[in-house]
């Protein structure tokens, strides 16, 4: 059974593509088409990311080539018009660039994607070193968790701390990622926050709690 939460560094991937300061824009795309993605880091010295090159990035050359913009159009466009003349990485490239640590929960990651706009992380270490990237796709793993291996965590994890013997247990049941709780208990208080944290298990995708609490109306 995993454990939550789970770290970048359980679902990175570890064989990055990459380019260096000098790659030339041309190179740029034929490696983001042949490797089938939409941004790639750019390392200098022993690996180090010092920016990322995104297809966002490379759009201006396209965007601006017969484009007859007047003056104000210019000044406010001015870093997009910097890209569309530039032929290398390092004049093209979103620096300093954006990164996670490969420790770092994987709730951490989405949210900086979903605040950022951005698809894929490039993952470092504390000096900055390139050790994997992390992609949206990556962090959507964790919905491919059994639902046996769920139920196994929720029981184990939060219902036995919750309500631990001598209390009858609580029924977890999974079925595509969704949780039914069943079941007596003796503290109310506690119902609530059983339901979050069921919720809050990696790859769940929704809970149906219906636990009552002993002496409660109807019992």
């Amino acid at each position: 059974m995993e454990s939550s939460p789970q770290r970048v560094s359980d679902l990175m991937t570890r064989a990055v593509v990459a380019v260096g300061r000098k790659t030339l824009f041309k190179d740029i795309v034929e490696r983001m088409e042949k490797w089938k993605v939409s941004a790639l880091p750019v390392l200098e010295g022993d690996g180090r990311v010092v920016g990322v090159v995104s297809e966002a990035d490379l759009l201006p050359k396209e965007e601006f080539r017969e484009t007859d913009m007047d003056r104000f159009t210019r000044l406010r466009r001015l870093p997009a018009l910097a890209k569309a003349t530039a032929v290398c990485a390092e004049e093209l490239m979103t620096a300093p660039a954006l990164t996670v640590h490969a420790d770092a929960t994987v709730a951490d990651a989405a949210r900086i994607m979903a605040l950022r706009h951005v698809k894929r992380l490039p993952v470092v270490n504390a000096e900055g070193v390139l050790e994997g990237v992390v992609s949206r796709g990556d962090l959507l793993k964790v919905y491919l968790r059994s639902d046996r291996d769920l139920a196994d965590e929720i029981r184990v994890d939060v219902m036995d701390v919750l309500f631990p013997a001598p209390q009858e247990p609580v029924h977890v049941v999974v079925s595509d990622g969704f949780v039914t709780l069943t079941g007596r208990v003796g503290d109310a208080a506690r119902i609530p926050l059983a339901a979050r944290l069921a919720q809050g298990v990696e790859g769940v995708v929704g809970v149906d709690c219906r636990l009552t609490a002993d002496g409660a109306d109807g019992a």
